[in-house]
């Protein structure tokens, strides 16, 4: 998985936490779940502010 596939990451977020809502998390912890995602395998540094926005919002959109 890579930072492009924004809803593919949001996906598997929900998936591996329902129970935590993505408006409460910080962009530091938000990275730290995405990297440790076991189906990751990108460039744990190239994770800006933008990707983790695009994911995050896709993350709100899975849990509605």
């Amino acid at each position: 998985m890579k930072w492009s596939e924004t809803h593919r990451i949001a996906e598997a977020l929900y998936d591996q936490f329902p129970d935590i809502d993505p408006l409460s998390l910080r962009f530091t912890d938000l990275h730290n779940l995405i990297v440790d995602l076991a189906e990751f395998d990108d460039d744990h540094a190239r994770g800006g502010e933008k990707v983790l926005e695009a994911i995050q919002a896709a993350w709100i959109e899975e849990a509605k």
